[in-house]
């Protein structure tokens, strides 16, 4: 394999203000939320486009096939192509797929777009390794937990926005509204960010291939992708779970109600910049067990007070919190890990660590959808407890 190295600036202190750290963390928030404005709306889609109870989950399943695939073959790309075109380009090809799924009256038309909604997504994953690239070494943990803090409020918010939306208006109107703020996020983007040409030159095909190498060779991606994989699939196991356990005749809370309760998850955003500034002061060993500890721990208080109570129901929400805060102080804790380990490959790395513990995710759902249904709350609840412990046990023979 040849390369020829290109030699890259290296930023100054100045180089990321706070007004580019801001605006690349909306960006990473309005396009995830890209992702996640159909999960609540499975009802309503499928109901209008004719799908039956069991192809309904197709409307998140092609976004989530797209979004998988953009990862492995999209976001390598920011390792060979301009940043600033790649970035704004993806964004363009989800505005063009969210218009699609807004006009669409038939189902095939819909998952089609809702499969390049998911490929247009990843610009968030070309965004945060750009990040990365703009900021001094001193200073990368901050800035990438600062542009990952919008990413998550991204992720949380989504799914109350879409059901308060589609409440007063219909599904149609989240896909059109988003179609219109992707396209005004494409010209500011284009307009502001600072161009940065990749310091390697690889054919396309070379780069792809060069990834399964850049896996087995590097033993901090390794590690750090499997710690987020067992939390993730916690983390995406309890939010499949709650809304069916508060939906139940024990709590008996209604769509808005249940809306209510994800915006409680939001808090924990506050995690992405505190792991960050941990990260750059070289306690990310400690804060990787605190975060795993905080996770299994919010499994276990959901198991205080009789269910349906109150005292339940604030447990689950404190259990929301924390979840969220040890994900997502996790994820930040990992970025920093592989973004110092070179700029010449970020982009493939950041694609191999987001698509494993991506696809773990979703198995986590698909574990916690099946737990519920057989053994309901008490049995998801151990599952998810279980999933932190692992991780912990793991990172015990780091």
């Amino acid at each position: 394999m040849t390369m020829n190295a290109t030699i890259e600036a290296v930023p100054d202190e100045g180089a990321v203000s706070r007004r580019l750290t801001f605006l690349l963390a909306a960006a990473c928030g309005m396009v995830a939320a890209n992702i996640y404005y159909a999960q609540p709306l499975i009802g309503p889609i499928s109901t209008a486009l004719g799908l039956s109870h069991d192809a309904a989950g197709l409307i998140v399943t092609m976004t989530q096939i797209g979004y998988g695939l953009g990862l492995l073959l999209i976001v390598p790309l920011g390792d060979l192509v301009e940043n600033r075109t790649l970035i704004c380009s993806v964004i363009g090809l989800g505005a063009a797929a969210l218009l699609a799924a807004a006009c669409a009256t038939q189902a095939l038309p819909f998952l089609l777009a809702a499969l390049f909604i998911g490929l247009g997504s990843v610009a968030v994953q070309v965004i945060i390794p750009y990040a990365a690239h703009l900021a001094p070494a001193a200073t990368r943990g901050r800035v990438v937990g600062n542009v990952s803090t919008g990413l998550m409020l991204g992720i949380m918010l989504a799914r109350p926005v879409s059901s308060f939306v589609t409440s007063i208006a219909s599904w149609h109107a989240i896909f059109f509204g988003s179609t219109v703020l992707m396209i005004a996020l494409a010209g500011v983007l284009w307009r502001t960010l600072p161009t940065r040409m990749p310091v390697v030159r690889l054919h396309y095909l070379e780069l792809l291939r060069s990834m399964p190498h850049l896996a087995r060779t590097t033993p901090v991606l390794r590690r750090r992708a499997l710690y987020q994989a067992f939390l993730f699939a916690a983390f995406s196991l309890f939010w499949t779970v709650t809304p069916l356990l508060l939906a139940s005749p024990a709590f008996g809370l209604s769509q808005r109600g249940i809306a209510l309760f994800a915006l409680a998850g939001v808090a924990g955003a506050v995690a992405a910049p505190i792991a960050g500034r941990i990260a750059d002061r070289g306690y990310s060993r400690g804060a990787t067990l605190a975060a795993m500890l905080l996770v299994a721990a919010a499994f276990l208080i959901t198991h205080l007070g009789a269910a349906g109570s109150t005292l339940n129901l604030a447990c689950l929400v404190i259990a929301a919190i924390a979840i969220d805060f040890g994900v997502q102080g996790n994820l930040v804790l990992g970025f920093r890990a592989i973004f110092a380990l070179g700029p010449e490959h970020r982009s493939r790395l950041n694609g191999l660590y987001m698509a494993a513990f991506f696809t773990a995710g979703a198995a986590g759902s698909a574990l916690g959808g099946f737990a519920f249904a057989h053994g309901g709350w008490m049995l998801a609840s151990w599952i998810g407890l279980a999933l932190p412990a692992a991780a912990l046990v793991y990172a015990a023979f780091e």
